[in-house]
């Protein structure tokens, strides 16, 4: 088993046919939320093995890892890139697209925990979003380098933005021990604030009454094609990850 090897799941080509779901027996997927693919265990999954890759009709998997050459055998997969929130058009008309962005899955409780919050909001918002004629696409993209950070214009972990609009409101942080055993540094990851709490996990309500102020009224969050600069809390961490995590 690995823990640096994984799918990712291109939720804007998936079809939600549950090949992938029912093929893998590592119990790498949730068995719950099939037909759609929720990566439940990374850790299960086997080093190398494309199994799931190679089944998949619409060519809607990767793997965290990969230096192997490989490319899906069937579909044409899209190219990710992140979402504009100008009202450019690069997301079209009708369409939820739900980012989450975060810096680590395997130790991080927040990450981890937000993950866990936003799949079961999700769950729960899907049907009556659809019903309302809007198409959900999820994307679950971890800010492995500050150079993918960059282009995603990435300022705090884990952000989920909708519509290329951050949910969260304005950047709050406080110290989070998990990502600085991964880089070696002091690291402030987000939290979140309602009604006068703080919650480094940001309860389910919150996130339902920001996706759906996202869809249907004037979200708060800023727009991800605001001018941009790495933040130097994250610059630290992926200079201390690429130490190994030996910096302090």
């Amino acid at each position: 088993m690995a823990k640096t090897w994984y799918p990712v799941i291109d939720y804007t080509v998936c079809t939600d046919c549950g090949t992938c779901t029912e093929f893998c027996r590592n119990g790498v997927y949730d068995k719950d939320k099939a037909p759609t693919p929720v990566v439940r265990t990374p850790e299960n999954c086997i080093d190398h093995c494309h199994g799931c890759g190679n089944s998949c009709p619409e060519g809607a998997i990767a793997y965290v890892g990969d230096d192997t050459g490989w490319t899906p055998p069937k579909g044409t997969p899209k190219e990710e890139g992140p979402s504009c929130g100008c009202g450019g058009g690069c997301v079209p008309e009708k369409t939820v697209l739900v980012e989450y962005l975060y810096l680590d899955l395997n130790t991080c409780d927040r990450c981890i925990g937000t993950d866990l919050e936003l799949v079961e909001v999700l769950d729960v918002l899907n049907p009556a979003l659809r019903l309302a004629g809007h198409e959900v696409q999820y994307r679950k993209i971890e800010m492995s380098t500050a150079e993918l950070a960059r282009r995603y214009r990435f300022l705090s972990s884990p952000t989920i933005r909708v519509n290329g609009k951050d949910i969260g409101g304005p950047v709050r942080e406080n110290g989070c021990s998990c990502c600085g055993e991964i880089s070696g540094t002091d690291v402030d990851c987000r939290v979140w604030e309602a009604e006068g709490q703080t919650y480094e996990v940001p309860p389910r309500e919150l996130l339902a009454e920001g996706i759906l102020r996202a869809v249907f009224g004037k979200a708060e969050g800023g727009c991800s094609c605001d001018s941009y600069e790495l933040p130097g809390n994250l610059e630290a961490f992926y200079q201390g990850k690429d130490r190994g995590g030996s910096g302090r």
